[in-house]
C-alpha cells in the first residue's frame, strides 16, 4: 500500500500546470454551492472545504479550542479509534489535512475516483462524528503545548505576538489563535466539542473541487457530506481596529541577533486601489532581490540577509506588515534605513521602469500558481471568499496592466505612513529604546 501510495502522489505532482482554469458554478440539490474545475484525465479529485471564522470564533478564555479542535478531527471518528481511522484512510489511498488560521478552518481531501464514495463516507464521519476520545486529547494536546513553548523560545514568534497584542487591542486577532499554555491546558472536552458546533456550519461554508469529477457527481456528494451541518455557527466577531501608533517597542532577548517586525494599518482586499497596492508593494519589499527594501538594506549596506514587506489583508482587519533580522549593532541603522525608503516612495512613488518590471514578473508569475488539483481547489475557495468573480482567473492579469504610475504615486501617498510605523524589535539592539 505504500508503494501504491508513493504513486499515487508521483502522479498528482507530475500534474501540469494549467493554461486555462475553466470554473463551473455548482449548487447541489439540496442548495450548497461550489465551485469546480472538472479534468478527467488523471482518475483524481481534490476537495477543498472552508469555513469561515477560524480561531476568531474562541470562546472568551477558550482561546486555542478550535486550534485544538481541529488537530484532534482526523484522531478518530464514528466506530473508528485514532489507529483504525488511520488504517482506513491509508486503505483508500486517500489523504485529508486539515488547518486553522485567524479567518478560516480548512479541510482538505485527496482521493481517486475508484475509492470516491468510501472516501466520502470517512469524511462524513470525520466532520459529523469526531470521537475527541480523551487520550488523543491529551496526545494532541501536549502537542500544542510543546509548539507554544517553542514559540516561547522564538523571536519571530515573539515579535509577531507582541505587534497584535498592540496592533488588536481586545479582539480575538490580538492574541495567538493557538492559545497559550494556561489556555490551551485548562480546556475540557466539552469545550472542544461546543467549538466544533460552532465552527462547522452551511452559514459560513465555501467549497472548490478538482479532477475527475462531474457537476452532478459533485452535487450529490455535496449534498451526503455537508447537508446535516447546522444551519447556523457561532457569531463571528464585529471588525478589528488597528490600534498601534508608530514608535518603537524593545522586548529584551539575549540572543546575537535582532529581529523586527514593523508595520501599521494596510489595506482590505476589495478596495478599489488593490492592485496599485499590491504592485506597489512588490517593489518596495516582496520582490526579493529585486525591491527596493532588500537593494538598499541588504545589497548597498549589509545589513541583512533578508528583509520583505507584506499586505495582510484578514477578513476584520487589514496591516501592512515588514520584517528584517540584523545584528544588534546594526539593526537601528537598518530600521532607519527602512523607515527612509517607506517615506522616498510615499513622496515619490516609483518610476515607469519599475512600475513595468514589476508587472512583467506579476503577469508571468500568476500562471505557475495552477500546477495541481490541490493549489487550484485552494485558489478557488480563496476567491469566494474574497467575494470574487467566478472568471477573476482570466481577468486577474488585465488589472495587474491597468495600474498606471499615477495610480502608484497617489496609492501610495495615502496607503504608506512612515509616521505610523511601529518596530517590534526582540533582541538586544544597541542604540534603541522603546519610545511608547
Amino acid at each position: 500500500m505504500k508503494i501504491f501510495l508513493s504513486t499515487v502522489t508521483a502522479v498528482f505532482l507530475a500534474f501540469p500546470v494549467w493554461a486555462e482554469v475553466k470554473i463551473q458554478e455548482v449548487t447541489s440539490p439540496g442548495g450548497i454551492n461550489a465551485w469546480l474545475v472538472e479534468e478527467h484525465s488523471i482518475p483524481f479529485t481534490a476537495l477543498e472545504i472552508r469555513f469561515r471564522g477560524g480561531t476568531s470564533l474562541d470562546a472568551p478564555g477558550k482561546r486555542g479550542a478550535a486550534n485544538l479542535m481541529m488537530g484532534l478531527i482526523e484522531e478518530g471518528a464514528g466506530d473508528l479509534d485514532a489507529r483504525a481511522y488511520a488504517r482506513a484512510l491509508e486503505s483508500l489511498a486517500a489523504s485529508f489535512s486539515y488547518d486553522a488560521d485567524d479567518d478560516t478552518l480548512s479541510i482538505s481531501a485527496r482521493f481517486l475516483t475508484e475509492n470516491r464514495d468510501e472516501v466520502i463516507d470517512l469524511l462524513r464521519t470525520t466532520i459529523h462524528k469526531p470521537r475527541f476520545d480523551q487520550d488523543a486529547i491529551d496526545r494532541v494536546r501536549a502537542q500544542v503545548v510543546s509548539g507554544l513553548k517553542s514559540d516561547a523560545k522564538d523571536p519571530n514568534s515573539i515579535a509577531g505576538q507582541a505587534f497584535s497584542a498592540m496592533a488588536f487591542g481586545d479582539h480575538p486577532y490580538a492574541t495567538d489563535g493557538k492559545g497559550t499554555i494556561e489556555s490551551v491546558s485548562a480546556l475540557t472536552r466539552d469545550d472542544i466539542v461546543e467549538s466544533h458546533k460552532g465552527a462547522f456550519a452551511l452559514d459560513r461554508i465555501y467549497v472548490g473541487a478538482v479532477g475527475d469529477i462531474t457537476a452532478d457527481e459533485l452535487g450529490v456528494l455535496l449534498d451526503e457530506l455537508l447537508t446535516d451541518l447546522p444551519a447556523t455557527g457561532a457569531p463571528i466577531p464585529g471588525k478589528a481596529d488597528v490600534t498601534i501608533d508608530g514608535g518603537v517597542t524593545v522586548v529584551d532577548f539575549n540572543t546575537p541577533q535582532s529581529v523586527a517586525l514593523f508595520g501599521h494599518s494596510g489595506i482590505d482586499r476589495d478596495d478599489e486601489d488593490f492592485f496599485a497596492a499590491y504592485i506597489l508593494n512588490h517593489i518596495l519589499g516582496a520582490g526579493s532581490f529585486e525591491s527596493r527594501l532588500m537593494a538598499e538594506v541588504r545589497e548597498k549596506r549589509g545589513l541583512t540577509y533578508g528583509v520583505y514587506s507584506y499586505l495582510v489583508p484578514k477578513d476584520l482587519a487589514s496591516i501592512y506588515l515588514g520584517s528584517v533580522a540584523s545584528g544588534n549593532a546594526r539593526v537601528a541603522e537598518a530600521i532607519d534605513v527602512i523607515r527612509a525608503e517607506w517615506t522616498r516612495m510615499a513622496e515619490e512613488g516609483v518610476t515607469e521602469k519599475e512600475l513595468e518590471d514589476a508587472k512583467t514578473y506579476l503577469t508571468g508569475a500568476y500562471p505557475l500558481r495552477f500546477d495541481g488539483n490541490g493549489r487550484i481547489a485552494g485558489i478557488m475557495v480563496g476567491m469566494q471568499m474574497q467575494d470574487l468573480p467566478i472568471d477573476y482567473i482570466a481577468t486577474r492579469n488585465d488589472k495587474v496592466n491597468a495600474v498606471t504610475l499615477e495610480d502608484i504615486k497617489r496609492v501610495a501617498g495615502e496607503l504608506l505612513k512612515p509616521d505610523e510605523l511601529h518596530f517590534v524589535v526582540v533582541g538586544k539592539p544597541e542604540g534603541l529604546e522603546t519610545t511608547n
